[in-house]
């Protein structure tokens, strides 16, 4: 990552992850970062040039569809993007990350089934 301000404000909602999900497990994984839970996928990351994309599975998009808008992001089938330059709603992402924890309790695969992330 080229801009040190992207730089940062990644690694500060990363760090916010951290310790507000302490039992999630960090790893990078398609050259990205994202956290797990019992070895289920909760929520990832990854940098473009005007945003942040945040990936929650298309189940956590189509459940916080009405928030994201909300909160002045949009969003496509898979991923919310935070523009730079917008602030981080850490409440909105508390929220959907306590949803993927407590939605996938008893998932034992990496990702949903595509059953379960329509929407």
């Amino acid at each position: 990552m080229e801009n040190q301000q992207h730089r940062d404000r990644t690694q500060e909602m990363l760090k916010w992850v951290h310790h507000t999900f302490p039992q999630l497990a960090p790893r990078v994984a398609w050259n990205q970062p994202m956290y797990t839970d019992h070895g289920t996928f909760i929520i990832g990351f990854s940098v473009a040039k005007h945003h942040l994309a945040v990936a929650p599975e298309r189940a956590g998009i189509v459940r916080f569809s009405a928030e994201i808008l909300r909160a002045g992001y949009d969003h496509s089938k898979q991923l919310m993007r935070i523009r730079w330059i917008d602030p981080v709603d850490y409440e909105l992402l508390r929220k959907m990350i306590q949803y993927n924890i407590t939605d996938k309790a008893d998932c034992s695969a990496f990702w949903r089934k595509p059953e379960e992330n329509a929407g």
